[in-house]
């Protein structure tokens, strides 16, 4: 994707289980948005959520905030300015194992991590054949290995799922047929692009240089349009 100008603002909100390193994760992307003109702001706590003149002209939030609790105040603020343009995208636990209780959340990002079986296993992403000339996926090898955890998710048809992953049966798994769930998906919700990619669990992950194009891809797809 090329460069559009350099006057957009980004936002970084990390925080949460330290287990997902959000703050050395994040750093990892900090550069590259700025080679891509973006002013970044970065935020540890979630009370910027809450705060109008910090969301104001946002073109993009990125989140890496796993578990944790948002107030409806911070919820709405981030729901509002998604809606009004603002692009939101995250990876892993950070953005689809975020604020639990909060449904609306939920709803706005499209998916729910539901579990990782056998925790750290060998497995597969593999992109939507029909999607492969999208502008996040396009020219990466048509599927891709990795050993980290594998996200179950729970999701709905609202998303533009851009890449999936197989739970395959066993007999000694408690699902007894292969199950397929999307791995990368992209969501308009209002005037506002999201990107999730489930991938990310560990920096090794995110280095992976598949994973890293897609998500350089993904943050840039997902920031406002001019």
């Amino acid at each position: 994707m090329s460069r559009m100008s350099d006057n957009r603002r980004a936002l970084v909100v990390r925080g949460g289980w330290d287990g997902h390193v959000p703050v050395e994760a994040t750093d990892g992307f900090v550069p590259f948005l700025r080679e891509q003109g973006f002013q970044v702001d970065i935020s540890e706590t979630l009370d910027v959520y809450a705060d109008p003149t910090a969301l104001t002209g946002l073109d993009l939030i990125v989140q890496c905030w796993t578990m944790g609790t948002a107030t409806d105040a911070q919820i709405d603020g981030l729901i509002g300015a998604v809606r009004s343009g603002t692009g939101f995208a995250g990876w892993h636990g950070g953005i689809v194992d975020s604020f639990r209780s909060s449904t609306r959340y939920l709803q706005m990002t499209g998916g729910q991590f539901a579990e990782h079986p056998d925790n750290f296993v060998d497995y597969e992403v593999e992109v939507v054949p029909e999607r492969a000339e999208h502008p996040i996926v396009v020219g990466l090898p048509a599927k891709w290995s990795l050993h980290t955890e594998q996200y179950w998710m729970l999701t709905d048809e609202l998303s533009d799922v851009l890449a999936t992953t197989r739970f395959r049966a066993t007999a000694d798994t408690a699902w007894r047929d292969d199950v397929v769930v999307p791995a990368v998906w992209t969501r308009q919700w209002g005037q506002g692009r999201i990107f999730v990619s489930t991938v990310g669990h560990k920096l090794e992950d995110l280095d992976h240089p598949d994973v890293r194009t897609l998500t350089e891809r993904g943050l840039l797809w997902a920031a406002r349009q001019a």
